[in-house]
């Protein structure tokens, strides 16, 4: 676990909780703690996934049918819900994500490469 401050840490904006939980289930089914520890290992630490916003996300997810769950034990042996990615989630995550690509193609030709300092 990085050591870093949590005040350095990235803050999530708003929407791409979603596209982040889309994107960790591409690989298989993972219970809440798994996805929000997936999310944190993916982007070295830098981001982190509160439980605040965590559960909300996944229930709306799963309303608008881009996940489905299931209940299932986990490797600590506890009961928890494991959330997979439905067809129709594949279809949002690469919607999602063509339009998270072109938006961080946009915010960079605006910083241009002088953000890179520091």
């Amino acid at each position: 676990m990085s050591t870093r401050d949590e005040k350095e840490r990235l803050e999530l904006l708003q929407g791409t909780l979603d596209l982040l939980i889309l994107r960790t289930l591409i690989f298989g089914p993972q219970h809440g703690q798994g996805i929000a520890r997936a999310i944190g290992q993916s982007s070295h630490e830098e981001l982190l996934v509160e439980h605040g916003a965590l559960y909300p996300a996944l229930q709306r997810l799963e309303a608008r049918g881009w996940i489905a769950a299931r209940w299932g034990t986990s490797d600590k042996n506890r009961k928890a819900r494991f959330y997979t990615l439905t067809k129709a989630g594949r279809k949002q995550l690469v919607r999602e994500a063509t339009k998270w690509r072109r938006f961080a193609t946009a915010i960079g030709r605006i910083l241009g490469p002088e953000a890179e300092e520091g």
